[in-house]
């Protein structure tokens, strides 16, 4: 504190400060505390400690609210929406309201009303705004959450005095404090009223009644004090001692100041004029008040001084003006109201100008003071620790509270009253938070603007006044310089004024004081007084400490007060009539003061709104409610959206912490916007609303209630500070409506509608403001009224309007409001242009550069620029009359003042004349424009078209109506579907559309009469020649019958008449005019035609006459009679050129029938020439499908039959399955004969392959007769499987199908391959490096491991499971030993099949000696078909050989030796694992082995076969003898023996072709019941065709020939021998394969069987599959 304190000090805490609200300390001179009676101060200034401020002056830094934390508050304590409210909830409208008032409207909408805000309140805008004010209670099911922290939610409060708020109530305290300075000033006490009638009188009242009747000189010469006793309510007393009293107390106490007054407040409100830049009341521009160009009065020749000289010398009877004499010191009198704040401007009512609407720049001041950044010696100190007040120097006032406190007769004293402005940390901390997030900050932000206390306006900002009080340093104090002169020299004479504390020398004054008086001592300026009032700050609080606060001041305050009820002999509740009651009693009490606190204006950008938002609860579905009042002012209809940047208390909520008490006064919103208040929980809050229609009266009746307060301050009700009794305004007048509103509940308020109201208890309100379109007129009053005023607006309305305007999605709903806005924006630049230019252009002929015109010998030196970037906010505000200048503005370039153009020139910005500023000389002024002229013209422009649209349509249509009579029904379309577009309600737009439609019905059916009908009738035609039989002509009938009223030709004639009725015209109708008149033309042509039918015309003529005809779709009877004409006609034609073709039964019958259909008689000769086609082609039908159906089909009878089809009528379906039959007999004979020819071949490499020949015998399966040469092909067929019988015995899979050979010689060729590898060498033993899954992964194609090493008998890499030999050491696959992985122990040990010939080699076939594979080989070319084995086996016998000759040089027992042994067991191994048998060779290496290290106490037995070590799997038929427990096959039951199959030997075949009948149908065996792979029963004798079963079956099942009921096969009367029963194993067989690939050509036969290879295709494939998959033994 050193830092800021001078001299000695004394700090002292004034008594009764609460705890929790604030603490001031008093920094007094010389370490005196002042007292009651001391008299003027030379030195003295003070210090505030604001108990929220988050620096405090001293540099000591505190907690910040956004820090604090305390006890949250318990939600269910205070009353929330449907619990906690009470008796008082359930009464929705008071009949016997305090004051008479009527009850405000309240509304309940639905569910669905409630979903889209605006348009409910637009709604109920018409019947509600009449209250100025209405309540609306949501849904039940609306109840949003209420998010605020309170832990960390802090606050500070304003401190509301109530008596102080009520302006009859204020303006009594601040004249008797100005009459008490004035008094104690010269001399006199004035410390209680004097009393008259023992009663204390009212100086004020008493003033205002000698002021109404005309004055204190009119009151005597009329004698009417009288009458003012008995208005001031004296009637017990002598009315002649009365009058004496008080006429003697008026003389004594009022007179003096009264004149004084007379005198000097002229002079006062000068000075006040010139510090403000203009005068108090409004005027109409352009000009501001002229300076006087010596500034201000000095203090020689000021009025103020001059009367105060000369009512001294008065006072003391002296006739030249003298220092005043020493009077007996006395207490302080009234304590000043007038400390500080801002001037008022104006007092005129404002103009009503033309409805516009508004745009946004956010005001933005930047000359206004920021307390972070003002020294505590130039700050003003805190009555109890709130934020410094202003006065007109910007001085401080320095009294302590008990300072201002005088006594009164009653014992109650007058607490001070100031007006103070909330700059303290919660506004820094907002104006933060506002320009961290945006909000107010389109352009860039300069230091905030004061906020008016009680009030959502900023202060405004006085323009630089002409002379401008005098500038402090940052370290100066008040009173260490003087006012008048300016130095600090002769510090102890300068004298402060016990008001302002603004400092003045003795000798400064006028006239001069050479001593310090020891009274005290009041400028001018504070005794006249200047009326500014404010709220006081409270203290922080939490809500929980808040609603502490809120319920024990209730509490207290009711506790003597409420009365008890003699039921229950209780205390009665506080109601709510109660508390109305009271509010008022102490709004108006001169005598009883109540202080209470209200946390009004609590940014919710700092603090958090109550509602959910976007930001903090995403998730909460409140949170983008339209209902939410973060939401609701961007509403789609609300005006807002064109506002670029957020208006905190505007466009952002405000919160609102409320106790009983507290109030908010009379006002109307800024810009006389909407707003919408919701109560989120807590106490009744009472509303009171005056419709805008009486706002008018409201003010008048608040001017002439207390046009004291008016008179120094013309724009109080834009402070919020005021109220006035309804009662008082029902007498003037004025509708006054109240409403209670609770929690959960909004209030809405209507434009230009005043309002005010008090809470009732603690509760928690929020509230913001937003503008529907029907806003903006009373938005450009509004406008219009803060310029009256010389108040700045939160937002440009001229912005909002061309920001609305530039917008693409303009509608036309938005349109009709903005059109005329905009208009009337236009027209008020557009005259202010001219006004500027012209008087820009007469001080002097030039070359303007603004318009271009003027004498071009003479420069405009005014810099003019065209320049729509967005700027600083402060670069747009008008320095005189504070309104925005947003389309142009005027600009001193020496003071960087703004004008705008009203005010450019005129405004004394600078040292230049006028003359000199509107010339703009030497370029020290810059006018800009945002836009030209005539780019506004045209953004209006296109607002007026698109609000013009609607009109426009209408002038359209009645241009087109008035046209002509018959309007064209395409123009009247379009109109229609243009208006459909308009997004307007248009009167003509129903009836025209309804015209349309009727007219639109008669051309579409004009349409159906000329062009669809008739197509359909064509598709109906169609259908008929089909046959009536068919459900289309059915349906086709049906619909032609619906459609013949329609082909009346009278139905023409009466649509064309409604046509003409109706009046309008069209293609469509114009079309069936003309057709109704060639219908006309076409009966005459008609019945000329059958007239002259002896004539033979033409048939082509007739014909087109007829298609001329029904190109109508009218029934006409003439046309039927020549229709008829015409059809037999060209029967006649296409029954003759039948004659000369080739046709088919179905085209004789059609024929046949379209002759009777016709008409034509049955013995006509073409129709009897037919009917004999006719029965010749059904008789050819019935012998052919006789012979076809016949199990054997004759085919020379068939081929009789193909040949007479060329002479007769029959149908191509029989005559293609009798050529098919034909074909196919002929295409099998030739494919056999081929075959067998080819088979016969010497040239072994022309025989057919083995795989063509089964193929060609398989497909002959599908015929039922067996082609010349069938039975000596299966012959060749039998002996070339008898060879490939005896290769499967070989192999050792004698059971397994013919077509498993192949395969198998295949598996055994690779797996030779491995063994028989020459390249692998004999090694030592090695360890295997890897493992794999399985031994046959990785392997070569040659059987080599590829740089692997080679283990085991089948000498493969390493893979899976592997064991080794514990004598030789080499390693063995366990998969080819068939040793189980399980099986085998870590501990166990393991001799290998070679060291130890008794251990067995797992086989699963047998293995073939080389030498009889040798044998088998020399028979393949006495073969009749080339086998697809040779190449296989020759690959075998190619390797086994050349490993047999490799190998021999081994085997030589003479050389051989023990060192050999390795070599010699090596070569065994790979003996062994080969897939064919070498005995020679195995059997001398196993001698060998067992000689030189024997393991078996005796040498092998030497090996002459290799068997497969396979237990034989069990046929079917043991398998049932097991089940039956039977031994002997012939004790089967008869169901389960096996049936033979009695083939028919070649001498029966060779009797029954000399019969000469047609081949008899082999039956076909028993079908077999065993699945592929399974072996058939042991009588299915036939070896392998019948192993599958599958037969596959043709289109050409009913053909005798070809095909029978059931499938084919070999039966007992098959040519074919039986197969020798040795080449099966117990009744075994192998299973044929189905047909694989069609045959290719027909000269080949391949296509023979095309069809049936469709059929059966895939059945081999899967057979083969089937079969792959089991293992044959012997």
């Amino acid at each position: 504190m050193v830092d800021f304190i001078r001299g000695a000090m004394a700090d002292f805490i004034p008594p009764g400060v609460p705890n929790g609200a604030t603490m001031t300390t008093f920094r007094v001179a010389n370490g005196v505390a002042p007292t009651a009676a001391a008299g003027p101060k030379s030195r003295m200034s003070g210090l505030v400690f604001p108990a929220g401020s988050g620096t405090q002056p001293n540099g000591l830094v505190s907690i910040p609210l956004s820090a604090r934390k305390a006890q949250p508050l318990d939600l269910a304590t205070v009353e929330r929406r449907g619990r906690g409210q009470g008796s008082s909830n359930a009464q929705l409208r008071k009949t016997n309201r305090m004051f008479g008032l009527q009850e405000a409207l309240t509304f309940r909408p639905t569910e669905e009303e409630f979903k889209e805000p605006l348009q409910y309140i637009q709604k109920i805008r018409e019947e509600a705004a009449k209250y100025g004010i209405a309540k609306i209670v949501p849904p039940d099911n609306w109840n949003p959450d209420f998010v605020i922290d309170t832990e960390r939610f802090h606050f500070k409060t304003r401190r509301q005095e109530l008596n102080s708020v009520e302006g009859g109530t204020r303006a009594n305290l601040n004249y008797l404090d100005q009459l008490s300075k004035f008094h104690k000033q010269h001399g006199n006490s004035l410390t209680r009223f004097p009393s008259v009638d023992k009663r204390p009188l009212d100086l004020y009242k008493l003033k205002k009644a000698v002021e109404t009747r005309g004055g204190f000189d009119r009151v005597c010469k009329q004698k009417k004090w009288a009458e003012i006793g008995r208005d001031l309510g004296y009637s017990g007393k002598i009315m002649s001692s009365l009058s004496t009293s008080l006429k003697n107390s008026y003389q004594k106490w009022l007179h003096p100041y009264e004149e004084y007054l007379r005198i000097v407040k002229p002079g006062v409100q000068q000075m006040i004029e010139h510090e403000n830049g203009g005068p108090f009341t409004p005027s109409p521009a352009p000009s501001p008040m002229k300076k006087s160009a010596h500034g201000t009065p000095s203090a020689t020749d000021s009025p103020a001084m001059r009367a105060s000289a000369a009512l001294n010398a008065t006072l003391q009877h002296e006739a030249a003006p003298t220092p005043p004499p020493e009077p007996v010191r006395m207490s302080s009198g009234f304590t000043p109201v007038n400390a500080g704040g801002f001037t008022a401007v104006n007092a005129q009512p404002p103009p009503q100008p033309t409805p516009t609407a508004a745009s946004y720049p956010v005001p933005n001041p930047s000359s206004s003071l920021h307390l972070d950044n003002v020294d505590s010696r130039t700050s003003t100190p805190l009555r109890n620790g709130g934020s410094p007040m202003l006065s007109a120097h910007n001085t401080p006032d320095l009294r302590p509270s008990a300072a201002g406190l005088t006594p009164l007769s009653n014992g109650q004293a007058f607490n001070q009253l100031k007006r103070t402005l909330s700059q303290d940390t919660e506004s820094g901390m907002n104006s933060e938070a506002d320009a961290a997030s945006g909000r107010r900050s389109k352009r860039l932000k300069q230091d905030a603007a004061p906020t008016v206390a009680g009030s959502h306006m900023t202060q405004p900002r006085q323009s630089t006044p002409s002379h401008q009080p005098r500038a402090r340093a940052a370290d100066e104090r008040p009173g260490d310089r003087c006012e008048a002169c300016g130095t600090d020299h002769d510090p102890a004479k300068i004298l402060l004024c016990d008001s302002c504390d603004a400092g003045y020398h003795g000798h400064c004054l006028d006239p001069p004081i050479k001593e310090i008086p020891e009274y005290d001592w009041h400028c001018p300026r504070c005794l006249v007084g200047t009326g500014e009032f404010g709220f006081e700050e409270g203290g922080v609080y939490s809500l929980r400490q808040f609603q502490e606060k809120a319920h024990n001041f209730k509490e207290g305050h009711f506790a003597g007060k409420s009365s008890f009820d003699p039921a229950t002999g209780l205390k009665k509740p506080v109601s709510e009539d109660d508390v109305e009651h009271e509010f008022w009693r102490l709004v108006e009490s001169i005598t009883e003061t109540v202080e209470v606190e209200y946390g009004a204006d609590v940014h919710s950008t700092t603090h958090g709104s109550g509602f959910p938002t976007i930001e903090r609860n995403p998730r909460n579905p409140y949170s983008t409610d339209p209902w939410n009042l973060n939401i609701l002012p961007y509403h789609p209809e609300s005006l807002f959206r064109h506002i670029k940047s957020d208006i905190s208390g505007m466009t952002v909520p405000w919160l609102y912490v409320g106790m009983v008490f507290s109030t908010f006064c009379w006002h109307a919103e800024d810009h006389y916007t909407y707003s919408a208040n919701y109560q989120h929980f807590g106490a009744t809050k009472t509303w009171y609303g005056i419709p805008a229609e009486d706002a008018d009266k409201f003010e008048q009746a608040m001017r002439d209630a207390v046009p004291e307060l008016f008179e120094t301050q013309p724009d109080l009700l834009f402070q919020l500070v005021t109220l006035l009794t309804p009662e008082q305004l029902q007498k003037a007048g004025v509708r006054v409506f109240a409403l209670d509103q609770r929690a959960g509940e909004f209030v809405i308020t209507f434009p230009q509608a005043f309002h005010a109201g008090f809470n009732h208890g603690f509760n928690f309100n929020e509230a913001v403001n937003f503008a529907p379109s029907d806003w903006e007129p009373f938005g450009e009053i509004g406008v219009q009224r803060l310029r009256d005023f010389r108040r700045q607006p939160c937002f440009s309305h001229d912005e909002l309007l061309l920001a609305a305007g530039s917008r693409k999605d303009v509608t036309i709903k938005t349109a009709k409001w903005l059109g005329p806005a905009m208009e009337g924006m236009l027209e008020r630049e557009t005259r202010a242009r001219a006004e500027f230019l012209k008087t820009h252009k007469s001080h002097l002929d030039h070359a303007c550069q603004i318009d271009g015109s003027g004498d071009a010998h003479v420069k405009c030196e005014l810099v003019f620029k065209l320049d729509d970037t967005d700027v600083l906010e402060d670069n747009l505000i008008c320095s005189y009359c504070k309104s925005y200048s947003y389309l142009s503005r005027f600009i001193c370039t020496k003071t960087s003042k703004v004008a705008c153009l009203l005010h450019a020139g005129s405004l004394d910005c600078c040292s230049d004349t006028e003359a000199d500023r509107y010339f703009g000389a030497r370029g020290e002024h810059v006018l800009i424009y945002r836009t030209t002229t005539d780019n506004l013209q045209a953004t209006v422009q296109r607002i007026q078209d698109k609000a013009g649209t609607p009109e426009a349509w209408e002038t359209k249509l009645n241009m087109l109506l008035d046209d002509g009579p018959t309007p064209q029904l395409k123009s009247l379309r379009a109109l229609v579907n243009e208006g459909e577009k308009i997004d307007w309600d248009l009167p003509g737009l129903p009836d025209l559309k309804e015209f349309v439609e009727r007219a639109s019905e008669l051309a579409e059916e004009a349409v159906n009469y000329t062009t669809r009908k008739q197509q359909n009738r064509r598709k109906n035609e169609r259908a008929w020649r089909r046959g009536t039989a068919s459900k289309a002509a059915a349906a086709a009938a049906e619909v032609d019958e619906k459609e013949r009223e329609f082909r009346k030709v009278e139905n023409f004639r009466i649509l064309l008449t409604k046509a003409n009725q109706l009046g309008f015209d069209c293609p469509e109708i114009a079309t069936l005019r003309e057709r109704t008149e060639s219908i006309a033309e076409f009966q005459q042509k008609v019945k000329t035609a059958l007239r002259d039918h002896s004539v033979q015309q033409s048939v082509d003529k007739l014909d087109e006459l007829l298609e001329e005809g029904k190109a109508f779709n009218v029934d006409i009877p003439e046309l039927d009679n020549l229709e008829r004409v015409v059809n037999q006609l060209k029967w006649l034609q296409q029954a003759h050129e039948l004659r000369a073709k080739q046709s088919t039964l179905q085209d004789v019958l059609d024929l046949i029938q379209q002759g009777l259909e016709l008409g034509m008689s049955e013995t006509h000769p073409e129709i009897t020439y037919y009917q004999e086609k006719k029965a010749q082609g059904e008789l050819w039908e019935a012998k052919a499908k006789e012979l076809m159906a016949v199990e054997n089909v004759h085919y020379q009878q068939l081929d009789a039959l193909s040949k007479q089809a060329t002479t007769l009528p029959v149908s191509a379906e029989t005559l293609a399955s009798v050529d098919a039959i034909l074909k196919k007999q002929r295409d099998a004979q030739e494919l056999i004969m081929s075959l067998y020819e080819r088979s016969k071949n010497p040239d072994f490499r022309q025989r057919p392959k083995y795989k063509e020949v089964r193929d060609a015998m398989e497909a002959l399966n599908a015929l039922n007769s067996k082609p010349a040469g069938t039975i000596d092909l299966e012959k060749e067929q039998k002996r070339h499987e008898d060879w490939m019988r005896r290769g499967k015995k070989l192999f050792g899979k004698a059971n397994a199908p013919l077509h498993i050979l192949l395969a198998h010689m295949k598996q055994v060729d690779d797996r030779n391959r491995s063994c028989f590898d020459l390249t692998d060498i004999p090694r030592m033993p090695v360890e295997p490096s890897s493992r794999a899954n399985t031994p046959d992964e990785e392997e070569n194609a040659d059987g080599g491991g590829a740089g692997r090493d080679l283990f085991c008998i089948c000498r493969k890499p390493e893979a899976g499971m592997m064991v080794e030999c514990e004598l030789c050491h080499e390693w063995y696959h366990g998969k080819c030993l068939k040793i189980a992985r399980g099986k085998v122990k870590e501990e166990d040990k393991f001799t290998c099949p070679i060291c130890d010939y008794r251990v067995k080699i797992p086989r699963d076939a047998a293995r073939p000696k080389l030498e009889d594979l040798l044998t088998w080989q020399d028979e393949v070319p006495t073969l009749p078909f080339q086998p697809e084995e040779e190449d296989t086996l020759e690959s075998l016998i190619d390797h086994g050989s050349r490993f047999r000759d490799y190998v021999a040089q081994y085997m030589n027992p003479m050389l051989s030796t023990p060192d050999e042994l390795t070599t010699q067991r090596f070569y065994l191994r790979k003996l062994q694992g080969a897939e064919i048998l070498l005995a020679s060779e195995i059997n001398f290496f196993q001698q060998e082995l067992h000689r030189w290290a024997p393991v078996a106490p005796k040498a092998p037995e030497p090996m002459q076969v290799s068997l497969s070590t396979r237990k034989p799997r069990p046929t079917k038929q043991q398998k049932l003898m097991t089940q039956l427990g039977l031994t002997n096959p012939e004790d089967l039951p008869p169901h389960l023996k096996p049936k033979g199959h009695p083939f028919k030997t070649r001498k029966e075949l060779e009797m029954q072709a000399t019969q000469g009948g047609p081949q008899a149908i082999q039956p076909h065996p028993e079908p077999s019941h065993t699945p592929p792979g399974e072996p058939p029963e042991p009588s299915r004798g036939y070896g392998e065709q019948d192993y599958f079963n599958s037969a596959p079956t043709t289109s050409y099942n009913n053909s005798p020939t070809f095909a029978t009921s059931t499938s084919m096969g070999y039966g007992s009367s098959s040519a074919l021998q039986a197969i020798d029963p040795v080449f099966f194993d117990e009744g075994r067989q192998g299973a044929a394969s189905p047909i694989q690939d069609p045959f290719k050509s027909s000269g080949s036969g391949q296509d023979m069987f095309g069809e049936m290879m469709e059929t059966g295709g895939g059945q081999a494939e899967e057979a083969l599959a089937v079969t792959e998959e089991h293992n044959y033994e012997e």
